[in-house]
This record gives structure tokens, C-alpha cells and sequence, in this order.
């Protein structure tokens, strides 16, 4: 018997099959075998569970709130060319948001196109 890979999401141990899934038992992520494997490092995952490229282009799910500024990143706002990056705290994804310049954003928090 193959080890598992741990959660990407929390990094648990004790992910188990289900058909060509692997999936987690404290946070209930699933994901296949092959997204991690591909890449050589972990994958990252939008809102509704697409592996995210650098490249992509996304829409954003909900409105945000930006320090410094008076007006949120409203939802529905498109990101277009995102970088993804790896232990910057939880924000994964550089990229350059129209009126706003250059920040970092969650993949939680975004929908790829």
C-alpha cells in the first residue's frame, strides 16, 4: 500500500480514497491524486474547487474591502494574468487589480473564467 498525500488544505494525515478521489476527514476537501503531481508542488484551488494556473483569469465572488481605500473590489470584478505564490500567509494569488495596482488576493475568494 501508497502513502497519501496530506490535505493540501490543512495538511491532515488522514485523507482516504473514494473512487479517483482523495479526500480529507476534518475539513472535507477533495481532490484527485494527479492535481499535486503535475506541478511538483501543490495545487490551488478557486471558490468552487478549479486548479488555478498562473495566467488564469478570474472574477471575483465577493466584495472586498481594501485597506487604504474608500471603495471595496466589488464582486464581479474580472483579474486578468493572476501569479500564484507560494506561504504568503493565506493570500495565494499576485496580480494587478484595475483601479486598485498590484495586491494579493485569496483563491478563496475568486472564480476562474
Amino acid at each position: 500500500m501508497t502513502a497519501l498525500p496530506p490535505c493540501p488544505e490543512c495538511s491532515s494525515e488522514f485523507t482516504y480514497e473514494i473512487g479517483s478521489l482523495l479526500t480529507c476527514p476534518e475539513c472535507a476537501h477533495e481532490w484527485t491524486a494527479g492535481d499535486a503531481e503535475e506541478t511538483g508542488e501543490q495545487a490551488i484551488w478557486d471558490a468552487v474547487g478549479n486548479v488555478l494556473a498562473d495566467g488564469d483569469t478570474v472574477t471575483v465572488i465577493k466584495s472586498l474591502k481594501v485597506k487604504g481605500s474608500p471603495n471595496p473590489i466589488k464582486a464581479g470584478t474580472k483579474v486578468r494574468n493572476i501569479r500564484l505564490v507560494q506561504g504568503v500567509g493565506d493570500h495565494d494569488i499576485d496580480c494587478k487589480v484595475d483601479g486598485f495596482g498590484a495586491m494579493q488576493l485569496k483563491s478563496s475568494v475568486v472564480k476562474k473564467i
